[in-house]
């Protein structure tokens, strides 16, 4: 892939002086953007210090704030939720689906195959493997609500069950990731500004997108970036030990854990030097072989016909609910409504400016229409393939008093095991699991990696390996360090704060939007 910004301009790009990189500084052989960069490095070594020294108080304080933001602002969550989906939904059918990113001769830098690939790596992989399994026990058992007060381990309860976990992993959650990446993608290719936040805001702000205002605003997407995948990679080692010990007895220690981390950052960084090519699609193209490999299994062993008639119901139950759940009025399961869609709604949008710009970076060539029809529907239809084979599976074995799962949920990070481990091969299905577990996790780090560096080197993509290799060290040491200084406190204080960023994100993702309009008016 071409990774630099063309400089010809195209038609209808914006008249600026600024260009990608200018207030950069050189440091250790690292290509800068001093406030940005310095200002967010602060910040996470700062966090990390109080963090270790006041674990509990930190968890207290974060804590605190998320649940002031997701309990006092539902109604934004909830609201500003569904116009991403209308709007997304919009720009398919509206004749600015004809616009190319890139312009009109602008050809795409990778096959569908591997588009879909790696969008789909980097948005939800890893999400798909922990919850599949964990999030529909859950709400059929009431572990922590049930979705529109149904009424638990019920028929009812079972259906509502598929549909509510596909309504917080459908439209909604792609929808938000489809908004960032479109205005990035959008404002850096065709209207030839740098690939960073900052410039989906210029036909807003004008110049002062370059000053205080834009430097806040990145700095704010970093902090989410690399706090959001620390703590990722830190739950992540905890599923990937347990399922160790439960195969093969290895102790699921803190040890273990930071081994995990230290092994899944060294694989990373290797990728990241290799570039997106060598790197993030390699890796890509190899998780979804995994996956579906995976999936195909699942799918025989539970039955075939059982599993399309799984996949109808499924769809069939997100269609019929799907407005009752973005309703935020008069919700009788508050339990369920803050405890998870809200709690959602919030980590989407703190993950937006990662994936959204990861998207962006890979996505040039490509019309609005086949861009937003790729990003909101065909993982929309595979994670309804995924749920219907993992997540039914489950509930077939909760319904029918199989195994360990019909006692409940336990050990969340065990679920994915406990529904395997009552199908054939479970020694080779779970190693399989652990494996797809470690790689999407590689994936993600790799290609956070190469998001923060683009905006902490001011729009840069082509900033130097070794900026690229601080970042991928820094998120693994941030997880290794909170594991081993403080426990799962720490990281449950560092998921916290990342959630908590997605008010004000929120906010920011709404003005993006009346941005893309005016934007793409521009180019028609």
């Amino acid at each position: 892939m071409n990774e630099q910004v063309r400089s010809k301009p195209l038609p209808g790009q914006y008249t600026t002086d600024y260009k990608a990189g200018q207030d950069n500084v050189q440091v250790l052989g690292m290509d800068i953007h001093n406030p940005v960069f310095t200002t967010s490095a602060l910040a996470i070594i700062t966090f990390i210090v109080l963090a270790l020294m006041f674990p509990a108080d930190a968890k207290t304080i974060l804590e605190g704030a998320r649940v002031w933001s997701t309990t006092t602002f539902d109604w934004l969550f909830m609201i500003s939720g569904n116009i991403f989906v209308i709007f997304c939904i919009s720009l398919i059918l509206l004749p600015v689906g004809r616009i190319r990113l890139g312009g009109k001769t602008a050809k795409p830098d990778f096959s569908r195959m591997s588009w879909f690939s790696m969008l789909f790596a980097a948005g939800m992989g890893i999400g798909l493997m922990f919850w599949s399994v964990a999030e529909p026990v859950a709400y059929y058992t009431d572990w922590w609500g049930t979705p529109l007060s149904a009424a638990a381990n019920t028929p009812e309860a079972a259906s509502m069950a598929m549909g509510a976990t596909m309504f917080h992993w459908g439209l909604h959650p792609w929808a938000i990731y489809g908004v960032v990446a479109l205005a990035l993608g959008f404002f850096t290719y065709n209207k030839g500004l740098p690939l960073t936040i900052r410039s989906a805001f210029f036909p807003l702000l004008g110049e002062r997108t370059w000053g205080p205002i834009g430097h806040v605003i990145d700095i704010v997407a970093v902090l989410a970036t690399i706090f959001g995948l620390a703590t990722s990679l830190g739950l992540g080692a905890s599923q990937a030990s347990s399922g160790l010990n439960f195969l093969f007895g290895v102790e699921n220690s803190i040890s273990t854990q930071i081994a995990i981390i230290v092994v899944v950052t060294g694989i990373a960084i290797f990728s990241v030097m290799r570039g997106l090519d060598g790197g993030v699609k390699l890796l890509s193209n190899i998780n979804m072989g995994i996956a579906a490999a995976l999936l195909l299994f699942v799918i025989i062993a539970g039955s075939v016909t059982v599993f399309f008639g799984n996949f109808l119901g499924t769809l069939g139950s997100y269609a019929e609910n799907i407005l009752p759940l973005s309703n935020w009025i008069g919700r009788e399961d508050e339990k369920f409504y803050t405890g998870w869609t809200v709690f959602y709604w919030a980590w989407w949008v703190s993950w937006s400016p990662f994936v959204g710009m990861f998207i962006a970076r890979i996505s040039r060539g490509r019309t609005v229409r086949e861009f937003m029809t790729a990003v909101l529907l065909v993982p929309t239809l595979v994670s309804a393939v995924w749920m219907s084979a993992f997540g039914a599976q489950a509930l077939d074995q909760v319904q029918g008093g199989i195994g360990q799962l019909s006692n409940g949920l336990g050990d969340v990070s065990l679920a994915m095991f406990h529904m395997l481990e009552n199908l054939p091969l479970t020694q080779i299905t779970s190693i399989l699991a652990i494996v797809l577990v470690l790689v999407f996790f590689i994936t993600s780090s790799d290609s956070g990696s190469l998001v923060i560096d683009s905006i902490t080197a001011g729009g840069k993509v082509d900033a130097p390996t070794p900026q690229r290799i601080f970042w991928a060290v820094l998120q693994g040491l941030i997880a290794a360090v909170l594991l081993y200084g403080g426990g799962s406190e720490a990281l449950k204080a560092l998921q916290a704060g990342s959630i908590a960023t997605g008010l004000p994100f929120t906010a920011i993702l709404l003005l993006m939007c009346f941005s893309i309009y005016k934007g793409l008016k521009s180019e028609v």
